[in-house]
């Protein structure tokens, strides 16, 4: 099916922006900032929409590194998306050889699944439709959010919670990723974050010391209590314990945590005071997520029993599975097939043989996975999931657009980056340099913006695609469960921006990470 006049324009208007939004990527893959921290990202999202005439609510919904753009009146509401928050731990130079980035700290944070070209490409999309709307004086309004914290599913539970997808009529999803295609059945799982804080005041003593106090300096002979160092290694070990006790071993789930600070900067014969442990619990059942939040909790109270503790728990997230929409995932694909696939420069191809001698694999003339260069069908990748999950489960991994979905029709694609035929590893170094290379990544986000602004013009200009996809989202919300109908975290639900996360700050000493000090760590678990 070939482009509409309309939609023609838009790709113009996605070849005029190139040039400028290549050096916009560039900047967003060199801040590499973590999520809740992306200050510099952020800004630079909002400054450009608003030099492009945008309206932008910058710190939406109470969280300061998100936005909310909106342009245009009338005419349907399409709803966009930007992500930019890089992962802790991951920086890759774009060299041929592993090695941060110059002037980051060895594990400072870099792009694995290129939310940098994923921003960039909702971008691309957005201003194209913008200018090709002005241009065709026809109605429509835009609506582009700046989801930061994806990495820990954070921003659009609360913006969901907070009614900002109330008024949207559709939205679209896009991701870069190792393949081209729309998801179909299969989307994402629930992510549910919860961070447990260990604190020893010693209000009570662990034991009578008074046997000590005869004895010279006896208080550095003292017993104290074991503390939060303790509780966090006993937290650990006990949820590895009983983890294979959670829920039967079938099925897509997953518990991973991350240590969120690191308790007294000193070694002293004291109790360590504070102690920090962030959960992420994936599966596609709200009674799984139920289950295992619950066993948390009951590991976390023993475990502060037994190092005379106290212990909060404080909800970092909690997101729904995902909502399928076939009318929209098939006039994605549509435009996908017309489009592309991506054609990547002479300069990723001699980058990506270069990683593979780096690597000592075979010097290839192509060294790309094949699923780079073609659009596989929305239903051959289905089926291709299907394979490796048992009958019952709809959902798989974890990504909070899933959101959308619940307040609108909502679609989700994929455009291929490279990644290497013989190290098809995502977040491997290899491959991550390659989103620091523009012949490589600008072709990704270039295809994703262009159909994001063909398939939002298809949703303007044809009444029926969009009236078949609301029956369908009407019909899927009738029979999906009901207490997925409402966002799972209330209203009035305070970001965790203030938890120590992760960042960096320019200080005396330099460029630098610091951690943050919170409002609350939550409800007393007694």
């Amino acid at each position: 099916m070939s482009l509409s006049d309309t939609q023609k324009m838009a790709m113009r208007e996605i070849e005029d922006l190139t040039p400028s939004l290549s050096d916009f990527h560039m900047d967003i893959w060199r801040f590499s900032e973590p999520a809740w921290r992306e200050y510099k990202s952020s800004q630079h999202y909002v400054e450009l929409l608003r030099q492009e005439g945008f309206e932008v609510e910058a710190g939406s919904g109470g969280m300061p590194t998100a936005f909310h753009a909106t342009w245009g009146d009338g005419g349907p509401e399409i709803g966009l998306y930007a992500e930019y928050d890089a992962s802790p731990g991951s920086s890759q130079d774009a060299t041929t050889f592993r090695k941060p980035r110059e002037g980051a700290h060895t594990w400072a944070p870099g792009f694995t699944d290129a939310h940098c070209a994923l921003g960039v490409g909702a971008l691309a999309g957005a201003l194209a439709l913008k200018r090709t709307l002005e241009k065709t004086k026809q109605p429509g309004r835009i609506h582009l959010f700046g989801e930061c914290a994806e990495k820990v599913c954070g921003s659009k539970a609360v913006h969901a919670a907070k009614g900002y997808y109330d008024t949207l009529d559709a939205s679209i999803s896009y991701h870069p990723l190792s393949f081209t295609t729309a998801l179909w059945d299969i989307s994402n799982c629930m992510n549910w974050g919860v961070v447990f804080t260990f604190e020893c005041p010693e209000d009570e003593p662990w034991v009578d010391n008074s046997a000590t106090k005869a004895l010279p300096w006896g208080p550095h002979a003292e017993v104290r209590s074991p503390g939060t160092l303790d509780a966090l290694a006993l937290m650990i070990t006990t949820t590895r314990f009983t983890k294979e006790n959670m829920f039967p071993p079938t099925g897509f789930w997953t518990v991973n945590e991350a240590v969120l600070n690191g308790s007294n900067a000193t070694a002293d014969n004291q109790a360590q005071r504070i102690a920090q442990i962030h959960y992420a619990v994936r599966s596609p059942l709200i009674e799984v997520q139920e289950q295992i939040i619950e066993i948390l909790r009951r590991n976390a109270k023993h475990v502060a029993a037994i190092t005379n503790c106290r212990v909060s728990m404080r909800w970092v997230t909690r997101t729904r599975p995902g909502l399928p929409n076939h009318a929209l995932a098939d006039a994605v694909f549509r435009n996908l097939e017309s489009i592309g696939p991506a054609k990547f420069g002479p300069e990723a191809y001699t980058h990506g043989r270069a990683l593979e001698k780096e690597l000592g694999l075979e010097v290839s003339d192509d060294p790309f996975d094949d699923l780079c260069h073609v659009v596989t069908p929305p239903t051959v990748w289905d089926d291709l999931q299907k394979q490796a999950l048992p009958p019952w489960q709809e959902c798989v991994g974890a990504d909070d657009y899933t959101e959308y979905s619940w307040h609108c029709p909502t679609v989700r694609f994929h455009t291929a980056k490279p990644i290497l035929r013989q190290n098809t590893t995502l977040t491997h170094w290899a491959n991550n340099s390659m989103n620091g290379i523009r012949a490589a990544i600008d072709p990704t986000w270039i295809y994703g913006g262009q159909t994001i602004a063909a398939t939002a013009l298809d949703l303007i200009e044809h009444d029926a695609l969009l009236g078949t996809a609301t029956d369908e989202y009407n019909r899927r919300r009738e029979t999906a469960d009901a207490r997925c109908l409402t966002p799972l975290l209330p209203a009035d639900f305070d970001p965790p921006t203030d938890l120590p996360w992760p960042e960096y700050v320019t200080t005396e000493r330099g460029y630098e990470y610091q951690l943050g000090s919170p409002r609350s760590f939550g409800e007393r678990l007694e």
